[in-house]
């Protein structure tokens, strides 16, 4: 579970990227954070994994407030950020040997799951080779196994899709349906609406720092006493902020 509670961020004292920001991400649901360019998603997701600090509110992942025991907090989040790039010099075996001893993966965990990873993404034949040399896609999924390798209870993924091929696609949704399945927590952005209304199980519609609706699809629905898509919804919804 992921709790915002009365979330605050201001940039160069006038941009409001985060307006009392108050969000409940449960354990055991698919939860997409959809919103527009400049609306605040990738500013939440950092302050929820600690790479930003707000200036007022809290923030509780699993019931762990971060600003009182941060470690701990990271300990339990698997995240991916929204540009792979990172770590370019490094092969790819090592950068996966870099988060799990940074994770405190055992030795024996490590290599099947390595494995285990490396067959799925079918990444197990460029193991080997530098990062420098992969593609966006290929970077995209050596950095989705390094945030899963320690098998975190929250995932947090910022528009994870981008770059992967439809197979990849495929199974990181499978991974993402299994890990809930399990009773944890996938909480991801996105802005490709057809993905986010095929499988998440509730979505938070955010536009300039503020959320402006919370729910499942069937509620929104309701919501706007129309039977549409989630992308018109979407669209009606942020033109009319």
């Amino acid at each position: 579970m992921i709790e915002l509670i009365n979330i605050n961020k201001t940039y160069n004292g006038k941009v409001k990227a985060a307006d009392n920001l108050t969000l409940t991400v449960p354990s055991g649901q698919i939860f997409g954070f959809l919103g527009p360019n400049g609306a605040g998603k990738t500013t939440a997701i950092k302050i929820i994994t600690g790479i930003l600090k707000a200036d007022s509110g809290s923030v509780k992942v699993n019931g762990i407030d971060i600003g009182q025991k941060p470690l701990e907090v990271k300990k339990q989040i698997g995240f991916v950020p929204d540009t792979p790039n990172m770590f370019l010099r490094l092969k790819g075996i090592e950068y996966l040997g870099f988060m799990a001893d940074m994770y405190e993966v055992a030795a024996d965990q490590r290599k099947p799951r390595i494995e285990d990873l490396a067959s799925r993404f079918g990444m197990a034949d460029v193991l080997d080779d530098k990062i420098l040399s992969y593609s966006h896609g290929m970077r995209q999924k050596i950095v989705l196994m390094g945030a899963l390798i320690h098998e975190p209870s929250v995932w947090i993924l910022d528009e994870p899709m981008t770059g992967l091929d439809p197979r990849s696609s495929f199974i990181l949704k499978e991974m993402m349906r299994e890990q809930v399945n399990e009773g944890k927590t996938v909480f991801f952005s996105t802005h490709v609406l057809d993905v986010a209304e095929k499988i998440c199980d509730r979505v938070a519609i955010i536009d300039k720092g503020s959320i402006l609706f919370t729910g499942t699809l069937a509620e929104m629905k309701e919501h706007f006493k129309k039977n549409e898509s989630l992308e018109n919804m979407f669209l009606e919804l942020t033109e009319s902020e």
